[in-house]
C-alpha cells in the first residue's frame, strides 16, 4: 500500500490493518511523517515534529503485536497534539514567545492516556497564543492555513489541529474548546470536532485559559474515528479536580448505530439572524430537512439569554485569564528579559511579559483586570456570571422538549487571512454559535454538512447534548454523515485541493 493510500485512511481503518498485520505501525508513521515533511511548510500546522519519538512508539507496537499482545483499538495511529498539554519530551509553548523552547518535567493526563492507549504522537500543533483566538493567526509563529484554500484561515484557536487532519497529516487530533476552539476549526476545516461535557476529560496538564470553561477533545475526519478517540481521552482523574466521577458514555457503539428515527430535534430562533452567510444558513435548513427525511420531529426553540452569551463569554474569559496568566512573571520557567542585576523583579516581570505576551493576550488580560477591579467586579463580572446561570436555565428547559438541539458551527465559512485582523469583534463573533455550551457545559459536537456554494468552502453543523450525553452527539452526528456520504458517494476532504 502507498503512503497516499495509507494516509488516506480513518483512524478506524489504520487500526484494524495494524492489528491484522497488513501494515505495521511504522509504515503509518512514516507515511504520515513523509505528509508533514512534503506539505507542511505550505500549511504550518506543526510547532514540533517528534520524528524519532514517534517512530519509537510505532515500533513499540509492531513489537506488541509481534508478542501476541492485544492491541487496543487505536494502537499504532498517528496523532498530532495541540501544543497546549505539557509533554516531557517535546516543547510546550502554547503558541507562544514567553513559553517558547519551554520542556515541561510532566505529561498531562490526557497525553498518558494516549499514550497508554499506545497512539502514536506524531508532535504538537499551532494554535493561537493561549488558545486566545479563532483563526490560529495569533499564534507567535505564524498563522496556519487552511488546507481548501491557504490564503484563508483553518479555525481557531485549534487551527493547527484542523488544518493536519484536512490535510492528511494525521488522521485523528487533540483539541481544546474555552468558546469554539474545537468546533469553529472543524467546521472551516470540513472535519469533525467533539467538545466533550465540561469535567469529562481531564485538564490536568492542559495549560489553563479560563478554567470554567477550558474542555480537551477529540478532533478527527469522521464521527467514529472521534468516537475512539473520545473514549480513550475520557474519564476521571482524580488530580483535577473538576473531572466528573461517572462512567464514559459508550460513544463508540452510539457511533456505530447512529440513527434520528423518534428523536426530538431542537432548533433554535437565535442562532441565526444578521451576520450569517446565506450559505451556510442554506445548508443548515437542508440539514435540518435531512434530519426531518431521517425520522426526527424537529421543535422549535426559544432561548432568549442566548443573545447575551458572548458579552458574558468576553467578561468571564478574560477575566479568568487574567488571574491564570498571572504565574508567567518571567522568575520560575520561561522567557526571562531585563535581568541584567539593575532591576526590581517587578520590572524584570513588566519586561518579560511585554516581550513574551502578543497583542491579543494583552488585551484581554487587561479587559479582565479591569472587570476584576474593586468597584468594576459586581457590575461587570458577577453579572456576566448571572448571565452564565439564565443561559444553563434556558439549556435546561430546552431539553425538556428535545434530545438534542442542532445550528450551525459558524455565522460564515473561513474567512481570509487577515481579514479580520483590525477588527476584534469581528473576530469575536465567529463563536458566536458555539460559545453558549462553554458557558453551561454542555457537550457538542461539529460535522460537515456541505459545501457553501458561494465559496465551495466547508460549512459545519453543530450538534448539542445535555451534560453526560455525549453518546447523543455521535447517534446523531453518524447519521447524519452517513446521509451526507450517501447521497454525495465519497467524503467531504475528498473534493478539498491538492495542496
Amino acid at each position: 500500500m502507498t503512503d497516499t493510500h495509507i494516509i488516506k485512511l480513518t483512524a478506524a481503518e489504520i487500526a484494524q490493518k495494524i492489528a491484522s498485520g497488513e501494515l505495521t505501525a511504522v509504515e503509518v508513521a512514516e507515511a504520515h511523517l513523509a505528509r508533514i515533511a512534503a506539505v507542511d511548510e505550505k500549511v504550518n500546522a506543526f510547532l514540533h515534529v517528534d520524528r524519532e519519538g514517534a517512530l519509537a512508539q510505532a515500533r513499540a507496537v509492531d513489537e506488541k503485536r509481534e508478542r501476541g499482545e492485544e492491541l487496543g483499538p487505536l494502537a499504532g495511529v498517528p496523532l498530532a497534539l495541540k501544543d497546549i498539554f505539557t509533554t516531557q519530551d517535546m516543547p510546550t509553548t502554547v503558541g507562544s514567545k514567553i513559553l517558547e523552547g519551554w520542556r515541561p518535567p510532566y505529561d498531562a493526563t490526557l497525553v498518558r492516556k494516549l499514550r497508554a492507549a499506545d497512539v502514536v504522537i506524531l508532535g504538537k500543533t499551532n494554535m493561537d497564543e493561549f488558545a486566545m483566538g479563532s483563526s490560529t493567526e495569533n499564534s507567535a509563529y505564524g498563522p496556519t492555513g487552511n488546507p481548501w484554500d491557504l490564503s484563508r484561515i483553518p479555525g481557531g484557536s485549534g487551527g493547527g489541529s484542523s488544518a493536519a487532519l484536512a490535510a492528511y497529516e494525521a488522521p485523528l487530533a487533540i483539541g481544546t474548546d474555552t468558546g469554539g476552539s474545537i468546533r469553529q476549526p472543524a467546521a472551516v476545516t470540513g472535519t469533525v470536532g467533539v467538545k466533550p461535557t465540561y469535567g469529562a476529560v481531564s485538564r490536568y496538564g492542559m495549560v489553563a485559559f479560563s478554567s470554567s470553561l477550558d474542555q480537551g477533545g477529540p478532533c478527527a475526519r469522521t464521527v467514529l474515528d472521534a468516537a475512539l478517540l473520545h473514549e480513550v481521552i475520557a474519564g476521571h482523574d482524580p488530580m483535577d479536580s473538576t473531572s466528573i466521577d461517572a462512567p464514559v458514555p459508550q460513544v463508540v457503539e452510539a457511533a456505530r448505530n447512529g440513527s434520528v428515527e423518534g428523536m426530538r430535534v431542537g432548533v433554535v430562533k437565535q442562532f441565526r439572524g444578521e451576520g450569517y452567510q446565506a450559505g451556510v444558513v442554506q445548508r443548515f435548513d437542508e440539514s435540518v430537512a435531512l434530519l426531518k427525511e431521517l425520522g426526527a420531529q424537529i421543535v422549535e426553540l426559544d432561548c432568549p439569554s442566548f443573545d447575551l452569551a458572548l458579552s458574558a463569554y468576553y467578561l468571564i474569559a478574560p477575566s479568568e485569564c487574567s488571574s491564570n496568566l498571572a504565574r508567567f512573571d518571567g522568575l520560575r520557567y520561561g522567557l526571562r528579559t531585563g535581568d541584567d542585576g539593575s532591576r526590581s523583579a517587578e520590572e524584570v516581570t513588566s519586561l518579560t511579559r511585554e516581550a513574551g505576551f502578543g497583542a491579543e493576550v494583552k488585551r484581554r488580560i487587561m479587559l479582565g483586570t479591569y472587570a476584576l477591579s474593586s468597584g468594576y467586579y459586581d457590575a461587570y463580572y458577577g453579572s456576566a456570571q448571572k448571565v452564565r446561570t439564565l443561559i444553563k436555565q434556558d439549556f435546561d428547559r430546552a431539553f425538556e422538549q428535545v434530545d438534542v438541539i442542532v445550528s450551525p458551527t459558524t455565522p460564515t465559512t473561513a474567512f481570509p487571512i487577515g481579514e479580520r485582523a483590525d477588527d476584534p469583534m469581528a473576530m469575536y463573533l465567529a463563536d458566536l454559535c458555539t460559545i453558549p455550551t462553554n458557558l453551561a457545559g454542555n457537550a457538542a459536537m461539529s460535522v460537515p454538512c456541505g459545501l457553501a456554494p458561494e465559496d465551495n468552502l466547508p460549512v459545519g453543523l453543530q450538534i448539542i447534548a445535555p451534560v453526560m450525553k455525549d453518546e447523543r452527539l455521535y447517534q446523531v452526528g453518524a447519521a447524519v454523515e452517513a446521509a451526507f456520504v450517501a447521497r454525495w458517494g465519497h467524503p467531504l476532504l475528498e473534493e478539498a485541493p491538492s495542496l
